[in-house]
């Protein structure tokens, strides 16, 4: 990796569990600004986020990733997320210990989310509004698109059922590689990939992300950071109307949409090399715009700290 240094650790979160994480630093540069990977439902940072956070390394940024629990190289049982709130909590605390660090005072940061990390990311901004400068939202996960959610009828039978037999594998949807993805070599690396999660949903895990889209869905007004919402105009995976809706009714002042004729879910790294090129040049422009001049949050920060400091 020319001209990026790549590090991995583990944590342990609030509950005792062992987190994978890992970042992606500019070298011999100091970075523009941070950036916080959310990575989406059955992925994982370290290899399907590593060409998005080398891209974005190239270009001055350090970036910061983490496995959910239930994720990656993360501890817990695969593909099971048993609360939204604590994948949400891991998060926060994480990238906020790492924002506070010394080393990184006075630095913008973002966060960025694909798909379900979308939703991570727009959660995490709830927490804490006045937080974060910004986020890129990458076919976030503020609806689940129709042709992958189950009728009325199955969800109701099968939210009962959550509360006897919560990781059981019976959600009945299509394979979401063979939609979320367009370019066939991408689908083979991701079904070859130990750390994805492949099998059919399990059920509390289903029964989380229906609420919390549906949560999402009803809420978007509460959006107030800066955003750039992306999506694909064939999205089958998440809704992009809902993109749209978000970005016409966010309480954010700096709102940006891009949609993409004839692109699919998987934005970041299944579509053409073309298109990846498109997508990655809007976003870096985006962010690059914004973090040369910084804003109201960080000249607040500055000052309390040239406050304080001994006359």
């Amino acid at each position: 990796m020319d001209g990026v240094k790549y590090e991995e650790e583990y944590i342990l979160n609030s509950r005792g569990m062992k987190l994978f994480t890992c970042r992606w630093l500019p070298n011999n540069t100091k970075p523009k600004a941070l950036i916080f990977i959310c990575h989406g439902y059955g992925m994982e940072c370290s290899i399907t986020m590593n060409s998005t956070a080398i891209r974005l390394a190239k270009a001055r940024f350090a970036i910061y990733g983490i496995d959910y629990e239930g994720h990656g190289k993360s501890a817990g049982l695969q593909g099971y997320v048993k609360s939204f709130d604590d994948v949400v909590d891991d998060c926060t605390n994480h990238f906020t210990n790492i924002c506070e660090s010394k080393d990184n005072k006075g630095r913008m940061r973002y966060l960025m989310g694909e798909s379900m990390g979308g939703a991570v990311a727009l959660l995490v901004h709830r927490k804490k509004p006045d937080f974060w400068d910004g986020a890129v939202l990458v076919a976030p996960m503020c609806k689940i698109a129709d042709e992958l959610r189950p009728s009325p009828l199955v969800i109701s039978a099968l939210t009962k059922l959550c509360k006897f037999i919560p990781t059981w594998k019976i959600i009945p949807t299509n394979d979401i590689i063979d939609v979320a993805f367009k370019m066939p070599e991408i689908r083979k690396q991701v079904r070859e990939n130990p750390y994805c999660y492949k099998g059919r949903p399990r059920l509390q895990t289903g029964y989380e992300l229906l609420r919390v889209s549906s949560d999402l869905e009803q809420r978007l007004d509460e959006v107030t950071l800066p955003f750039i919402v992306l999506h694909g105009e064939d999205d089958k995976v998440t809704d992009n109307s809902v993109s749209k809706q978000l970005h016409e009714v966010a309480a954010s002042h700096d709102k940006t949409l891009k949609m993409y004729p004839d692109m699919w879910h998987g934005l970041l790294y299944g579509e053409t090399p073309e298109n990846i090129e498109v997508v990655f040049s809007d976003i870096i422009s985006w962010l690059d715009e914004r973090s040369c001049f910084g804003n109201a949050r960080l000249e607040g920060e500055l000052k309390r700290e040239n406050d304080d400091l001994p006359k």
